[in-house]
């Protein structure tokens, strides 16, 4: 059995975008998991361009992610909120370039806002090694 199974059961719809309706995780794989990330330089600067804010997000996970030994690859759930329904293609564009093919399951919320008025996107993982 792989490590971490995707699948989209026939009796749901198909996905409506780049996600997985079912994610397994096999017995005895070490979870890990992220806390939100936003896009804050390792510097502390936050460009105010949505774009440069989820690129950022991206290298942010995967810092996190090389500092457990894993990779894109094993992840098996994202949660992305963003504070304007505008900024969906930024993050898009930056996720395909992240994921590739990797389908993990995902839930993409629209919020009020997030912990600094600076910020237009946070994104947390979970992930399976």
């Amino acid at each position: 059995m792989p490590r971490i199974s995707r699948f989209n059961p026939k009796e749901l719809h198909a996905p409506l975008g780049r996600y997985s309706h079912v994610v397994g995780v096999a017995p005895g794989s070490r979870r890990v998991v992220l806390s939100g990330q936003v896009g804050v330089r390792p510097d502390g600067s936050v460009s105010e361009d949505a774009g440069e804010q989820a690129a950022q997000v991206v290298r942010n996970i995967q810092a996190a992610l090389t500092s457990e030994g894993l990779t894109a690859a094993d992840i098996v759930k994202v949660t992305i909120y963003l504070t304007d329904r505008a900024g969906i293609p930024a993050w898009r564009a930056h996720r395909e370039t992240f994921l590739g093919e990797m389908e993990p399951a995902s839930t993409l919320l629209l919020v009020a806002g997030l912990a600094d008025p600076r910020f237009v996107i946070e994104v947390d993982v979970e992930a399976a090694g």
